[in-house]
């Protein structure tokens, strides 16, 4: 057998995209000769699929599984919503949310765990579906909650089937009430958190950062009032304390009742669980946010079609 080298590892990576370990295999399966090393690579989907992975994952589906005191939500994405809707890639999502489950919810604790119905990792898991369903994928994010005594509740919209949707919320609850009564305003918090989409539970907890630039915004634009400097400072402590009721979860109008804040409702709601609530975490993931999908100019790929 051939020697496979250092060099001749990177060259079939440079050539194929594949990744090094599948890279001296196929050489080492090949004796060493290039090509045939890239047509085995080919035959095994491997180039195929890291081909692919250049290309924008902008849809795909948002996964949710709990267990006990625990939940996740996890964001898979492909290329087109008609593989979203395939039996194959949603059993995938489903899957991928529950491995999640057995790790601490991390993109990368997931990615290295092993997927039950392969024996393989969850990356490698993924790598072997894009080859045989023909686009890329990828588990974008991944969140997990939990509680030691409560509930974690879940929610998603836009449902595309079971626990599978375009957008999925967690919301942990921690008390020692009726579990019946905290899944339930649980779910209805969740709901909540999916349309108006908080930045924190509380408004202590919103980033400073994105405090400190609206704070930046409303002094700027009260200075353009020409008032004195004192008058100026408590129509900017007025805005930012009417921006922390905004965009914190507790302080906001409950979606459900809107005469009650989120906080008034889940004090109503420990009359029934006989217990106090505390909401300890969110997670709102929607489908392909923050992703720039590729803009194609379908007349201009026709016509370079027409002309090979």
């Amino acid at each position: 057998m051939s020697e496979i080298t250092a060099a001749m590892v990177k060259e079939l990576r440079e050539k194929s995209g594949a990744g090094m370990m599948d890279c001296k295999k196929a050489l080492a399966e090949t004796n060493g000769d290039m090509e045939a090393a890239i047509d085995w690579l080919r035959a095994k989907g491997i180039a195929k699929a890291d081909k692919k992975s250049g290309r924008t994952a902008a849809e795909g589906l948002v996964g949710i599984a709990s267990a006990g005191t625990s939940a996740v939500v996890v964001e898979v994405n492909s290329e087109t919503d008609f593989v979203a809707r395939n039996d194959a890639f949603q059993d995938l999502v489903r899957g991928v949310a529950s491995v999640a489950l057995t790790t601490d919810g991390s993109v990368e604790a997931v990615s290295a765990a092993t997927y039950p119905a392969t024996g393989k990792s969850v990356t490698d898991t993924i790598k072997d579906a894009i080859a045989t369903i023909g686009e890329n994928m990828t588990l974008r994010r991944s969140a997990k909650l939990s509680v030691e005594d409560g509930v974690v509740a879940t929610y998603i919209h836009n449902a595309a089937a079971d626990s599978l949707g375009k957008l999925g919320v967690l919301v942990a609850l921690k008390s020692t009430g009726n579990k019946d009564v905290l899944t339930a305003i649980g779910r209805q918090v969740a709901m909540h958190v999916a349309a108006t989409n908080p930045l924190a539970v509380r408004a202590e907890e919103v980033d400073a950062a994105v405090a400190e630039r609206e704070r930046n915004v409303f002094i700027e634009q009260s200075r353009a009032s020409g008032k004195p400097d004192a008058i100026i400072e408590k129509m900017v402590e007025g805005r930012m304390r009417k921006f922390f009721e905004e965009v914190a979860l507790l302080s906001q109008a409950f979606v459900i009742n809107p005469d009650l804040t989120v906080a008034a409702a889940l004090k109503e709601a420990e009359k029934d669980a006989g217990a106090p609530i505390e909401v300890t975490g969110i997670v709102r993931l929607l489908l392909g946010e923050g992703v720039e999908k590729e803009e194609t100019d379908f007349a201009a790929e026709v016509a370079a079609a027409v002309k090979h």
